[in-house]
């Protein structure tokens, strides 16, 4: 049996662990730069708020509906994940980390166990111990966990938070009440075209031809319609390398001069090189992007990308930067003001010794030297050691005006208690 465990409203319930004043009231969190809606809770869906809602669009409703709008915390949200993943490897042995507010639990030699009651007593003690609530789906494959915790969801009263799909009976009437668009793996477009071929649910989809499936969903949607049949293809998966890594920021005004676009490029690319090194990887080529300020139509519009080769595997923040730097020289043009760039880290490969080309030279003394600027980094404190293309005296600051405090991860910001 499998179990997915997800935090409702992860970010909105974040914030309102350290101010319970806010339980039950309407809550918005807003992306990088307090750009637009990425996490709402329960009470500011029911007002209509939609999803990646534009912050300056809908300042006057956020106003007028008593909605709370914070900016993205993400020290904290990360320190309060951690803390719920710690308290789920209690449970089994076996733990895949899904996202940050995710998980999948196995549960192996767990027969004579009452899992209802094991996924309650979960639920309670994450809770007790973070102030997070959860829900909890089991089922025999993930597919119909994932299915097992949507209904836990949809209906918390009823179900106390855990449903589990321990019978034939249980998977068909899950299936059923599952719209495909809502299957997990199913994306949009895929759903359009089930739903044109008269698949409305899960258990309509169940009932497709294997030949049919594989055609138009290849082989993931075989081994997805075997899944929800209780027929466990899909196993727990190991903390697994990114296959891209990112770097995107709007600047914090717009930038028309190739030197103050420059400098933020090195830092960016400087950025996903240390992400590269952390987790132990290369990457063999630089997607780099230039973006216009898109909601400036009385303004010039440019946006342009291009994606650069690297000669070999690195992650040398030299070898990044002056490569980013090359491409910039080809997408930058002159007046025009850029309001936001990105540099993504992209054909990642394991950090090894590779086999160059005769003509290819690279440089034995970055890797020595990346080692002391991560080391020095962490002793002394981010990114305090800087490539010489970088500005020294600045630091990226993004606009977070609604930040609340660092209640887990910085001393001055812990809550005093009067008793």
């Amino acid at each position: 049996m499998f179990g997915l465990i997800d935090c409702n409203n992860f970010y909105a319930s974040c914030e309102r662990v350290f101010r319970p004043e806010l339980n039950g009231q309407p809550i918005v969190v807003l992306s990088n730069n307090d750009g637009c809606v990425v996490a709402r809770s329960n009470e500011a869906k029911a007002l209509g708020i939609p999803m990646g809602a534009p912050a300056f669009k809908f300042q006057d409703t956020f106003t007028k509906q008593g909605i709370h709008v914070f900016s993205s915390n993400y020290a904290l949200y990360g320190d309060m994940s951690a803390r719920v993943m710690s308290i789920l490897s209690n449970y089994s042995p076996d733990v895949e980390i899904y996202s940050i507010d995710e998980a999948f639990l196995k549960f192996v030699g767990f027969e004579r166990f009452d899992l209802k009651t094991y996924g309650e007593e979960i639920r309670h003690k994450v809770t007790k111990g973070t102030g997070i609530p959860i829900s909890v789906g089991i089922a025999p494959t993930k597919a119909l966990a994932k299915v097992a915790n949507k209904i836990a969801k949809k209906y918390p009263v009823e179900t106390k938070g855990v449903h589990v799909i321990d019978s034939e009976a249980l998977r068909i009437k899950a299936l059923k009440w599952t719209a495909i668009g809502d299957v997990w793996g199913i994306g949009r477009k895929h759903a359009q075209r089930l739903i044109q071929h008269r698949v409305a649910t899960a258990y309509d989809f169940t009932l497709m031809p294997d030949d049919w499936v594989k055609k138009h969903l290849s082989v993931v949607g075989l081994r997805l319609k075997q899944e929800l049949l209780g027929i466990p293809t899909l196993n727990l998966e190991a903390v697994s390398t990114k296959k891209s890594i990112a770097t995107t920021r709007s600047f914090e005004t717009t930038y028309t001069s190739f030197d103050d676009i420059k400098e933020r490029v090195v830092t960016f690319a400087t950025s996903c090189a240390e992400k590269l090194r952390k987790q132990g990887s290369n990457c063999n080529a630089m997607l780099l992007f230039l973006h216009t300020n898109g909601y400036r139509q009385d303004v010039p519009q440019h946006n342009c990308n291009i994606v650069i080769q690297l000669p070999y595997a690195t992650n040398s923040s030299i070898d990044l930067a002056k490569s980013c730097i090359s491409g910039l020289k080809k997408i930058y043009k002159e007046g025009y003001a850029y309001k936001k760039a990105g540099v993504v880290a992209m054909d990642i490969v394991p950090e090894r010794p590779d086999q160059l080309t005769l003509f290819t030279k690279k440089n034995e003394k970055h890797e020595p030297l990346m080692q002391v600027m991560d080391k020095l980094n962490a002793q002394i404190g981010q990114h305090k050691i800087k490539l010489a293309s970088q500005d020294l005296g600045r630091t990226w600051k993004m606009k977070q005006e609604r930040l609340s405090p660092c209640y887990t991860t910085r001393l001055s910001d812990i809550i005093t208690i009067k008793v």
